[in-house]
């Protein structure tokens, strides 16, 4: 049977994969004008509050990357530490979530291509279902063919964007004298209702940071690697939506009406410096964004990939190409569910639909976030290496993402935020049922996952012990219950 193909990958290209996923240029393309509606000027100080919380929950998420490098990584890892019932849940959650982002990308890069095609002149009225086809089309030939290439180019793609992003705010910020703006700085009109609010759509702007531990079986020393890659993604994400929104925000004079009702305030800004280079913004957020739907595929398709290598789903999403090396048929899959979804979305306006989409996504992102921040203290605790400051750390992560799951359901959003926190229970439900149903047929599927295959380690003579990383002894899972 084909394998993935074993260290292919750069740290350049993990980083690309999740600095592309977490697509920092969606918040001064798109995003900026939700958050400042909810936090108001303040909008800067949220992201800063999230970039912390995210980059402590980064280094969970880098503690088991560390020790388990393999595909399909958060469904292994929490398998080993809390049992395979969670690590099922978890990548259940996961799969939901790459896939309701790589939707929710390819509705963003159909609103900007149109953007562009007004801002060049262009009247042609384009069938939003045709850009959905090209786009998923476009998805599957690059997921498809070669990660190396899917990888690379989401990096370029989003350095090219950050780097006109930077030039319109630095541009901007000199035509108005490279002033401090004293609103901003002490967070006037701030209020905890709003602030709490927007942290949850905040969340949701850097997700998809953690997507490079999926590819662990197809990186170059991935136990150093994946876990730098997945710490400084937060962290560059952070400073430079930080940067942006303080400067958008400075640019439109504080007037958070006229921000929240520009459909591209950074566009905007733009036109005021040059027209080209406001068509220069749309075309480097359309590319990134794709970048990012591109790299939502590939997390998904290896989530798909090991669960079905363990049996917790068919077969055939296990399976990798002779010659491309990937996962083919989890790819198509994620494909077909892509365009077939969008192709029965209601018919509401996509800046509409991009909402709900990324209020959707974030439930799973979320739950992956406190399950990993649990996981990490109780498997350092098994293989004996567990230190306070790691404990902290976790306690930390998993209270900071609990009080950010509770504040997004409680109270009970109005309709129709409110069918979406139901929506996912249920897609969960059927996750936990479809377990139950298979621990009962197949109870040889559990054996398999804990052998864990994927990271081909070899049991020592003692018996208690599979294998020696960095140091760590990794314990077997033999024995443990995981009802």
């Amino acid at each position: 049977m084909a394998e993935l193909k074993k260290d292919s990958l750069s740290f350049a290209e993990a980083l690309g994969q999740s600095v592309a996923n977490a697509s920092p240029t969606f918040t001064p393309a798109l995003g900026v004008g939700v958050v400042v509606g909810m936090a108001g000027v303040s909008a800067w100080f949220v992201y800063g509050v999230a970039t912390l919380a995210l980059i402590v929950v980064s280094i969970n998420v880098a503690t088991l990357a560390k020790r388990i490098p393999c595909a399909g990584s958060f469904f292994i890892y929490v398998s080993r530490s809390l049992g395979p019932l969670w690590g099922m849940m978890t990548g259940w959650a996961m799969v939901w979530s790459y896939l309701v982002n790589s939707i929710a990308m390819t509705v963003a890069t159909s609103i900007l291509i149109k953007a562009l095609l007004a801002s060049l002149g262009s009247n042609a009225a384009v069938s939003s279902v045709f850009i959905y086809s090209v786009i998923s089309l476009l998805l599957w030939i690059f997921a498809y063919r070669d990660i190396r290439l899917s990888s690379r180019m989401g990096l370029v793609l989003e350095a090219i964007s950050m780097t006109i992003i930077l030039v319109v705010c630095i541009a901007t910020w000199s035509r108005l004298g490279f002033q401090a703006d004293a609103r901003q700085l002490k967070l006037q009109g701030a209020t905890f209702s709003g602030t709490a609010e927007a942290v949850l759509f905040v969340l949701y702007s850097y997700s998809g940071f953690e997507s490079s531990a999926t590819l662990g079986q197809e990186i170059r020393n991935p136990h150093v690697v994946i876990p730098r890659a997945i710490v400084l993604t937060p962290a560059i994400a952070g400073v430079f939506m930080m940067f942006t929104t303080y400067v958008i925000c400075l640019g439109f004079g504080d007037n958070i009406s006229n921000l929240t009702s520009s459909a591209a305030p950074l566009s905007e800004l733009a036109s005021h410096l040059s027209s080209w280079l406001a068509v220069a913004v749309y075309f480097g957020a359309m590319i990134s964004i794709f970048a990012s739907a591109l790299a939502s595929i590939n997390g998904s398709a290896r989530m798909l990939y090991s669960m079905g290598r363990y049996r917790f789903l068919h077969q055939s999403m296990g399976r990798v190409h002779s010659r491309h090396k990937t996962p083919h048929w989890a790819v198509t899959t994620c494909v077909i569910i892509n365009l077939a979804t969008l192709l029965v979305m209601p018919k509401v306006g996509e800046i509409e639909l991009l909402g709900y989409l990324g209020l959707t996504a974030s439930f799973g992102y979320i739950v992956i976030y406190i399950a990993c921040s649990i996981a990490a203290p109780v498997y350092l605790s098994l293989i004996k290496k567990l230190s306070k400051r790691a404990l902290m750390l976790g306690v930390i992560g998993a209270t900071v993402m609990s009080l950010a799951l509770i504040g997004s359901v409680y109270p009970i959003p109005l309709y129709p935020y409110d069918c979406f926190i139901y929506l996912f229970l249920a897609y969960m439900v059927i996750g936990a049922g479809w377990f139950v149903a298979l621990k009962r047929r197949t109870p040889q599927v559990l054996q398999d996952l804990e052998k864990d295959l994927e990271i081909e380690l070899e049991p020592e003579s003692e018996g208690d012990f599979i294998a020696e990383v960095d140091g760590d002894r990794i314990p077997r899972l033999q024995g443990r219950s995981f009802a």
